[in-house]
């Protein structure tokens, strides 16, 4: 198998005063590509840490990241932003679009950090926001947006670089429970045409899309397990 993520015992300590706080504690995970995984963990689990080292937002305090072979571990913040912007698309569960772009221009983001060229990102932004059902607003503003649109303008710029894992934190967590089901049934299309989907969530619902249920606790793999419920709903 092909493993998109190799994490082998990382561990994550954050100094707070004169207090260490130990966030995660020799963790290790394997991730293959094209998996579908659910994150979860209570409260001080130490999920929003690993997330953040799995995105490449942080590195770690000790042991190895390996990101698509190579390891990320130890890199400086501007190699960091690179491979984050090539390889990660982010869907969080504020949008965090920028209020004055319209949705073509938020989607257009990556491609102006990649360097892609002006009619070429142009030509991406719009095919992908068709691809999401947004092909109509794209001249809206966030403020245009229903918190589900605005949802789609997000997943549609986590893709745009075609990236080879989306990491969404949250996705539906400002979403009434309809516009929820339809941004899963969204990221569920996406995972079947073949991209690695990586949820931190809390609800066990949202979770249950997962082919993989990976539990922390107080900054450990609590279980690792293949979800009964997704192969109940791929068989049926």
């Amino acid at each position: 198998m092909n493993k998109v993520i190799e994490i082998h015992d990382i561990v994550k300590n954050y100094q707070v005063g004169s207090v260490i706080v130990r966030a995660l504690r020799s963790v290790s995970i394997n991730i293959e590509k094209n998996e579908y995984v659910a994150i979860m963990g209570p409260s001080g689990s130490g999920k929003s840490t690993l997330m953040n080292l799995l995105g490449c937002l942080d590195t770690p305090t000790g042991g190895t990241y390996i990101l698509n072979g190579t390891d990320v571990s130890k890199m400086e913040d501007d190699y960091l932003a690179e491979i984050r912007n090539k390889e990660i698309g982010f869907v969080f569960q504020t949008f965090n679009l920028l209020p004055r772009y319209t949705a073509l221009e938020n989607v257009t983001l990556p491609l102006i950090y990649a360097g892609v060229p002006k009619a070429e990102r142009e030509a991406l932004a719009i095919e992908t926001l068709h691809h999401v059902g947004l092909g109509d607003r794209m001249t809206h503003k966030p403020n245009e947006l229903s918190g589900g649109q605005r949802q789609r303008v997000a997943i549609a710029r986590a893709l745009v670089n075609k990236p080879s894992i989306i990491l969404a934190d949250e996705p539906t967590g400002n979403l009434d429970s309809k516009t929820s089901l339809d941004i899963m049934g969204l990221l569920d299309e996406i995972h079947r045409n073949g991209n690695t989907v990586i949820l931190v969530t809390h609800e066990e619902d949202i979770a249950n899309h997962a082919a993989r249920i990976i539990r922390l606790l107080d900054g450990t793999v609590h279980q690792d397990y293949i979800n009964e419920k997704y192969k109940q709903k791929v068989v049926s």
